[in-house]
């Protein structure tokens, strides 16, 4: 595998300015979790050591942003933390199901992808600790009524799935051991089964009036199309986690590899908000780009 790194400083570069080329004006401008500043660090300050204590940690994170601006219940990335929640939820439920081959793997991938949630909380509003770009995204949206529920969920699952699982799954590694396509790989795959399940009521939830119009005209079509995506993305972010394991001796090569991962994340989040109409095509397209810096031979 080799890895460019020249190309990778560029597209970093026509990332970042692809972003600014897209980024929406935001009506309201969140810059920290005020009023519930300190709550929220004090909530997310040390890291769950199971998945019991990341449904806790949600719920505790749920009542915060519940509190928040604009409105009771209507903060944006409240929305974002219900739907992930909810999903968190069915996979601990699935532990100990007959469909998991090694809980224990899936419980520490769980517990690693939302230790990246919290850290991304804990850092907003910080001095010197930005949360990821793909977060800041959504975060300073928080308050935009502007932007609808279910944009403000699908920013959140951007970021968490196109940015933070494939560190979860290089976190896990480090834990667990590499087991490349080993008989843990179909418990990660698992997890898409409770997307598809899960996502398309609680697309339905955050719809708007229109929007609901439209699902009913389409029928199946948006809950087919979710599924390719779900499955699309969450395949690319395994094999994103492959490349990364192997710059982990490459402390240059791997933050350049990181940088241009956060930034192609928050282009494609920045690109879901121009529309929906053609929204999950764009951002397959989007997500591809961070693809594209690696090479294999």
């Amino acid at each position: 595998m080799n890895f460019d790194r020249v190309q990778a400083q560029t597209s970093a570069v026509r990332l970042a300015e692809g972003r600014d080329r897209l980024a929406r004006a935001v009506t309201v401008q969140a810059h920290d979790w005020s009023p519930a500043q300190q709550e929220m660090l004090a909530t997310v300050a040390t890291p769950p050591g199971d998945i019991a204590g990341v449904i806790q940690r949600l719920k505790a994170v749920q009542k915060i942003l519940d509190s928040l601006p604009p409105s009771p219940g209507t903060n944006r990335v409240a929305a974002f933390n219900t739907l992930y929640l909810t999903i968190t939820e069915e996979v601990a439920a699935s532990l100990d199901g007959p469909d998991v081959t090694d809980p224990d793997w899936l419980e520490t991938l769980d517990v690693e992808f939302a230790r990246l949630y919290f850290e991304a909380l804990g850092a907003w509003g910080v001095a010197g600790a930005n949360p990821a770009d793909a977060w800041e995204v959504l975060f300073r949206r928080a308050q935009d009524d502007s932007v609808t529920l279910m944009d403000a969920a699908v920013l959140g699952v951007n970021a968490h799935i196109n940015h933070d699982l494939a560190l979860a799954v290089v976190a896990t590694w480090q834990r667990r051991g590499y087991p490349g396509d080993g008989p843990q790989h179909p418990d990660y795959l698992l997890v898409n089964k409770i997307f598809y399940r899960e996502i398309p009521p609680l697309r339905r939830r955050f719809a708007t009036a229109w929007q609901l119009e439209i699902d009913r005209c389409v029928g199946d079509l948006d809950d087919w199309s979710q599924r390719i995506l779900v499955r699309t993305t969450r395949a690319l972010a395994w094999e994103q986690a492959e490349v990364l394991w192997h710059l982990r001796d490459k402390p240059a090569d791997l933050a350049q590899a990181l940088l241009v991962l956060d930034r192609a994340s928050a282009c494609a989040g920045e690109t879901l908000l121009t529309g929906t109409t053609l929204l999950k095509a764009v951002w397959l397209t989007a997500t591809a780009w961070g693809k594209r810096l690696f090479r294999r031979r």
